[in-house]
């Protein structure tokens, strides 16, 4: 029973981060431990080609997040106009 739980958790943690992977880097990488949280359910029940897919599932979506942040600006950063930060007072 704590298995079938495990694993109901890990599949809808996916499938929840999947949708909200483009309102965030950070749903990216949490679809990425949602993979491999359901990779090792696959791996306790025995399913080893679905263990394999989720692992590989993983890493795709950690390199995806790792490249989401590297092109991503840092907080505070200048641009040409000045700083990042809007201000509708200088209208």
């Amino acid at each position: 029973m704590l298995i079938e739980a495990f694993g109901f958790i890990s599949v809808s943690a996916m499938v929840l981060f999947y949708a909200l992977e483009t309102r965030s880097s950070a749903y990216v990488l949490a679809f990425s431990a949602s993979c491999l949280s359901a990779a090792a359910y696959a791996a306790l029940i025995g399913s080893w080609p679905f263990a394999v897919v989720e692992s590989l599932w993983s890493v795709v979506a950690f390199r995806r997040w790792r490249s989401m942040v590297a092109a991503s600006p840092a907080p505070g950063a200048f641009n040409d106009d000045g700083p990042a930060v809007k201000n509708d007072l200088a209208r």
